[in-house]
């Protein structure tokens, strides 16, 4: 198959040489020069652009249904419904002006085509027109803006809720590491001075505070309808902690703590039976069979979405939402580690 493509293609491009030899020789016995393009030419070529802008938008709209079923299932957090409308909002404008402005664009390339009984008008400035599409842009992205911020200060507020969890995340070259607080519900303090192979999250050996926390890899846990409160560091470069499905995203600073807040609407469970998400693994699934890979069930993931080093891609760690007795279950299961003994 291979072969039989790169045969077509030289044909092809053999085909088009000769054709354009046709051409040359052609313009030869009407002895016109070849950078002399007559009014046929332009009405040709002026025809031709409007068919290829009917082309360029059907294949625009083909791409986005075909692609459509590919994008992330609905938000699975609270404020990630607000940043799907914002979303959602910005693509009907981008996809209006891309369509308008394009037709626009091969309209005018055909409307005022070459004629060799016209001559173009030198139009440099016109104040009217500079102050329109720069005045409409402005005002459109104000809304933009306006929203943007609206949104993001209602998700950045603190934490008011009692309930909420809160969640340290530990980000190094190339993975995660969840730290929960114990029984006594406080982080100990952290101390970079005393990162070592046993201590790989710099607990401060002196905070007995500490002693309960539970560490945790490969993935964690949280509970479903509760205010989950990320808290992030970074031992060596800037990472970036990035939930997709909760649309949840922030940086993780070497030095500082920065932290993201989220409330989770659906369980792992409830994910996997939603229908977008059983279509969307039955086709992943079908693509890993003809891979000879075996199947997969949905998993929320956390990601490092900064280009951290060579093994970037491989930074990732699963996250299990669970109801709130199944989220308890699991916690009371996790040894605490004890401080006292990474000194």
């Amino acid at each position: 198959m291979t072969l039989l493509v790169i045969l077509a293609t030289l044909l092809l491009i053999v085909a088009a040489h000769q054709l354009f030899r046709v051409i040359e020789l052609s313009r030869k016995l009407r002895k016109t020069q070849e950078w002399q393009i007559s009014d046929a030419d332009n009405n040709l070529m002026g025809r031709f652009l409007l068919v290829f802008l009917i082309l360029f938008l059907g294949f625009f709209f083909w791409q986005v249904e075909r692609w459509f079923g590919r994008s992330l299932p609905p938000a699975a957090s609270e404020h990630g419904q607000k940043v799907d409308l914002l979303w959602d909002a910005n693509m009907y404008l981008i996809t209006f002006i891309f369509i308008v402005t394009n037709c626009f664009l091969f309209w005018f390339a055909y409307k005022y085509r070459g004629n060799s009984k016209q001559k173009a008008e030198f139009y440099p400035h016109n104040n009217k027109l500079e102050m329109l599409w720069t005045v409409v842009p402005a005002i459109a992205l104000s809304f933009i803006i306006i929203f943007g911020l609206k949104y993001w200060n209602e998700i950045m507020k603190l934490p008011k809720s009692e309930k909420r969890v809160v969640i340290e995340l530990y980000a190094k070259q190339f993975d995660w590491t969840a730290r929960y607080p114990g029984k006594d519900g406080k982080l100990g303090e952290t101390d970079f001075r005393q990162i070592s192979g046993s201590n790989a999250v710099g607990m401060d050996t002196t905070d007995l505070s500490g002693n309960d926390d539970i560490l945790v890899k490969n993935e964690f846990h949280i509970p479903v309808g509760q205010e989950i409160e990320l808290r992030m560091r970074s031992r060596d470069v800037i990472h970036s902690a990035y939930l997709p499905h909760f649309r949840a995203q922030m940086n993780c600073v070497p030095g500082m703590i920065t932290f993201f807040k989220f409330k989770p609407t659906k369980t792992t469970a409830q994910m996997r039976n939603d229908p977008y998400v059983v279509e969307m693994m039955k086709n992943i699934n079908a693509q890993r069979a003809k891979n000879n890979k075996e199947a997969v069930e949905f998993d929320y993931v956390l990601l490092c979405n900064k280009i951290c080093g060579a093994s970037h891609y491989n930074m990732q760690m699963n996250l299990i939402v669970d109801t709130e007795a199944d989220y308890k279950a699991w916690l009371q299961k996790q040894k605490p580690v004890k401080t006292v003994a990474l000194k």
